[in-house]
């Protein structure tokens, strides 16, 4: 069996322990009452309503780290980053840079591949208000630790966010940790950290991220892969 075979095995069985976690109740509680109310606008599509595993290229030499899914993107459609503004700003960006092979994220069945990266979250339960608890942090811990394992030829992770940051920092022993600020880079022994602020529509709608600081986060990201 080839190495990449291997990793894709691998990274299905670490799919079927994250899907069906049901390790901390109050994020059981949240992502399993937004799958039945749901949002007016969606009321008529069945919500994925369980721990949203990672999605991409097993030989990803690029990790995108986000916090966790949205209420009613990631935990209705079941991939990361999918039916939401934050998805549709992180792929137009992934798309132009030729990360994924097209730039909208509608559902998980809309034909989106990535090539040579790899999305995923720190924590994999959609959160009340999209703040998980410390303890929920590191429950969910052992996930984000196997699956960064399993990404053997990953080289550049794009930190989304201050949380996927802290999390990244922590998964590769990066202390003193350097302070979070969008376009900071961080080295560690085996990668490098490229920050961003998240492409929430906290910050998109305000003018904190732009269409162009995010291109230019992945710009990055890609010229340190010809380092």
């Amino acid at each position: 069996m080839s190495s990449t075979r291997a990793r894709r095995d691998s990274l299905s069985s670490l799919v079927a322990d994250i899907t069906s976690c049901r390790a901390c109740p109050r994020l059981v509680e949240w992502r399993e009452s937004v799958a039945i109310e749901k949002r007016a606008s969606f009321k008529d599509d069945t919500y994925w309503g369980r721990p949203v595993p990672g999605f991409g290229d097993a030989d990803a030499r690029i990790l995108v780290l986000g916090l966790a899914p949205a209420a009613h993107g990631a935990n209705r459609t079941g991939r990361m980053f999918t039916g939401d503004r934050s998805g549709d700003w992180l792929y137009r960006a992934m798309h132009k840079c030729g990360l994924a092979n097209q730039p909208t994220s509608t559902d998980s069945s809309d034909g989106l591949t990535l090539s040579g990266a790899y999305v995923a979250a720190a924590v994999r339960c959609a959160p009340p208000d999209n703040k998980p608890t410390p303890d929920e942090r590191d429950a969910c811990r052992g996930f984000l630790t196997r699956e960064i394992s399993l990404l053997s030829s990953v080289r550049v992770v794009v930190c989304l966010g201050s949380f996927a940051y802290d999390a990244a920092c922590r998964e590769f022993g990066i202390r003193p940790k350097p302070k979070f600020g969008h376009g900071v880079v961080v080295p560690a022994e085996s990668v490098t950290l490229v920050c961003s602020y998240h492409p929430s529509q906290q910050n998109t709608f305000t003018g904190k991220l732009t269409e162009k600081m995010l291109d230019d986060v992945f710009a990055t990201a890609l010229s340190l892969l010809r380092q």
